[in-house]
């Protein structure tokens, strides 16, 4: 079966394309995180929702006319990359440009799950395009619906991206609750683990480090959660100064994610909003990767008090070291 549907976006058809292809302006409306080899035989990979990846490779690529992939899950859904092909044509008009979507090779059941998706998907790309805030905050990406040490890593870097896609050059001197960092040393403290972690793992990280503080962490969180999706949490991995248990590493991971989205949103006065479903589980992960030895290390100060009324969220970030108030 097959999937069509029609569209009008008020831009044209070089910011339409853009929107469609490249991995900052898709994490706008589409995806958590996104690889893409924008080539003919090129592949992408899109972190849709947190422990939900599309991917394929590109059949034809007319830049501001259309644009021709596979489609399938690396897991879910009995559609394996490639088994479905998505094509996306742009005709420019007078007031902007009418996308059209058509999704073939599906299955009765899998064209309605995907029509679900698509509607979504869509919609917020108008909004996107239609609406001064855009298309904000995904609510499919607030919570896994399934959680693990990775949905639920992909599910704080959706967090995360949202606080630093608002950060300002102004920004960077600030103060942040993560003692002795600046805005600005927090964020280079970020990167340098992205890439330990993903180096131990094997990845390519590259660090565009002249790039923006979303598109730069976004970069090394793709990678490195790739690689990690790939090879599951099983065994140790070698990261140099020790081998520690890969859930261990995940862990890390979390925490480094989200918290340290706590830690920017304190700095810069944003309202950080996470399901409890993430804030419980990186919750449960804290309580096994923060021993009396790491806090001994210096790595985080000792916990601090909250009310028992206290969130989720709020007891991890005391976990961690740092003062909650309400």
């Amino acid at each position: 079966m097959t999937f069509d549907k029609t569209i009008h976006l008020p831009v044209g058809a070089d910011e339409a394309f853009a929107l469609i292809t490249e991995p900052e302006r898709l994490r706008r409306w589409q995806t958590v995180a996104a690889r893409v080899d924008l080539r003919i035989g090129g592949e992408y990979r899109w972190t849709v929702t947190p422990g939900h990846h599309a991917a394929g490779t590109f059949q034809e690529i007319e830049p501001g006319k259309r644009i021709v992939f596979t489609w399938g899950w690396e897991s879910g859904m009995d559609l394996a990359p490639g088994a479905s092909t998505v094509s996306i044509t742009l005709e420019p008009d007078s007031e902007g440009t009418t996308l059209r979507l058509v999704h073939d090779g599906l299955t009765t059941e899998q064209a309605a799950a995907h029509a679900e998706g698509w509607n979504h998907y869509l919609d917020r790309l108008i909004a996107e395009t239609s609406s001064p805030a855009g298309a904000g905050p995904d609510e499919w990406s607030a919570a896994p619906d399934s959680i693990d040490h990775i949905s639920s890593a992909e599910a704080s870097l959706a967090v995360l991206l949202g606080v630093l896609r608002k950060l300002t050059p102004e920004d960077r001197e600030k103060a942040t609750p993560c003692e002795d960092f600046t805005a600005h040393e927090l964020l280079e403290h970020l990167a340098g683990s992205l890439k330990h972690v993903g180096g131990a793992l094997g990845a390519d990280v590259t660090d565009d480090a002249g790039a923006g503080p979303e598109v730069r962490i976004a970069g090394l969180a793709q990678a490195t959660l790739e690689a990690f999706s790939r090879r599951g949490v099983e065994g140790t991995i070698d990261m140099g100064f020790a081998e520690l248990p890969a859930t261990v590493v995940a862990g890390i991971i979390n925490l480094e994610l989200l918290v340290h989205a706590w830690d920017f949103a304190k700095a810069t006065g944003q309202e950080l909003v996470v399901s409890d479903v993430v804030t419980d589980h990186v919750e449960a992960l804290a309580l096994v990767t923060i021993s009396d030895q790491v806090r001994a290390s210096g790595s985080f100060a000792a916990a601090q008090p909250v009310a028992e009324t206290a969130s989720s969220l709020e007891r991890l970030i005391a976990f961690t070291g740092r003062t909650v108030t309400v």
